[in-house]
């Protein structure tokens, strides 16, 4: 497989692979940028609409497992254009669900196709730059994440003001219709195809390597806590802030914009530290972890006191979540590069992730009305220091493992 070349090449690979992860962030998180305006205008219970947002990311962890595996044998452009095609059909199918279950239904599908982004872009990305690239274009294409979290929070209250919460989901699937057409027309220079990525590495080499390891299950285990935290305070920080404060569910909804600015430094933070400091990936997870492990007991010390200080210990406590994330499962899977399989860990991780989101988001949907979110606090501070500590144990063995990787 020939590497990109110039600078140019790889400038514009880094922005369309930045511009299809933000369309497939507004496509799959408006449900829960938008779920407490849907509380409020269904009178349908928090913990049943939630049921829709656990059953994607089930799906959609399931999801990665598989289009891992088939992004390492069939084309990962055809895979991303399948992905959109089912999600934009799936948004424009939500709003016209009158139940609960119908939403499920829906978003479990939704959830699947999504599935088919990550894995097929990494294993572009890992086979078409090289590794210096590779860290500096995987950078930019998490900034997707953020600016599609942003233009979420930013346009969902106007949209719900001016024509209610469906509006959000036919806005979307019109972003991913702009998305699959721009795709189909400048992805196809870069495609991975079969025979390449067969005949590329030797049959021998070709295995999962140390993935299932002891130390590499610790990390794994870190994903889930990091999904549980990043997509659980993400998803109901606006209900907290709403209810603790007494706050309108649109203007809960704006104080999101927050939560991915943050993401976006910690990106840049997070990238800066492995790259002159740490050289380790789990290491610095560690570290990491650890600062949102103190901004989780900050948030706890100070919730019903300010809500400015509320939003602003939220956005620091997923703001480290998102680089954790950017180590453990951006980082990571370019080490299997010489393994052929970059695309089915990269899957494998990122279901890992998906498992905590499930757990988390309806977890704190329960917890937050049977206990309150002084309690739901707490957790977040438990699940963050549980974090902090499996990270740094398997620092050294990755460490001795992967020195030769």
């Amino acid at each position: 497989m020939k590497q990109l070349a110039t600078k140019k090449e790889v400038n514009t690979l880094a922005l369309l692979f930045m511009f299809t992860y933000m369309v497939s962030y507004i496509t799959r998180i408006n449900y829960g940028t938008i779920v407490s305006e849907m509380e409020n205008a269904t009178g349908i219970a928090r913990s049943l609409l939630s049921m829709a947002l656990t059953g994607s990311f089930v799906t959609y962890g399931v999801g990665q497992i598989i289009s891992g595996i088939l992004g390492d044998r069939f084309s990962p452009k055809k895979m991303v254009s399948t992905g959109f095609i089912v999600t934009i059909l799936m948004n424009v199918l939500i709003p016209l669900c009158q139940n609960p279950y119908l939403m499920l239904a829906v978003w479990c599908i939704n959830g699947f196709a999504q599935s088919f982004m990550w894995p097929p872009l990494v294993r572009m990305m890992a086979g078409l730059l090289t590794d210096k690239d590779y860290k500096r274009v995987v950078l930019v294409v998490n900034w997707g994440s953020s600016f599609g979290t942003i233009l979420l929070y930013l346009i969902s209250p106007l949209i719900i003001t001016l024509a209610g919460y469906k509006a959000v989901f036919f806005f979307s699937a019109a972003c991913g219709l702009a998305m699959l057409v721009i795709w189909n027309l400048f992805a196809s220079d870069i495609e991975v195809k079969k025979e390449e990525t067969l005949t590329e590495i030797p049959q021998t080499k070709r295995s999962l390597g140390p993935l299932f390891k002891p130390f590499m299950i610790g990390v794994m285990v870190a994903i889930i806590l990091q999904g549980m935290l990043r997509d659980g305070v993400t998803t109901w920080m606006p209900s907290y802030i709403s209810e603790t404060y007494n706050l309108s569910s649109a203007v809960s909804i704006l104080t999101g914009v927050i939560l991915p600015i943050f993401s976006i430094v910690s990106f840049q933070v997070a990238s800066a530290l492995y790259r002159k400091k740490f050289k380790n990936p789990v290491l610095c997870a560690g570290v990491i972890f650890g600062a949102g492990a103190v901004s989780a007991l900050v948030l706890y010390l100070l919730t019903g006191q300010s809500a400015v200080f509320s939003v602003a210990f939220s956005a620091l406590l997923t703001g480290c979540m998102h680089g954790v994330n950017l180590l453990l499962i951006s980082m990571i899977p370019a080490f299997f590069q010489r393994f052929g399989n970059v695309s089915t860990v990269s899957g494998v991780l990122n279901s890992c992730t998906y498992i905590g989101s499930a757990i988390s988001t309806y977890g704190i949907a329960l917890l937050s009305e049977r206990m309150g979110w002084s309690f739901t606090l707490l957790a977040w501070l438990a699940i963050a220091l549980a974090g902090t500590v499996i990270c740094l144990t398997s620092a050294k063995p990755w460490q001795k493992e992967m020195k030769d990787y």
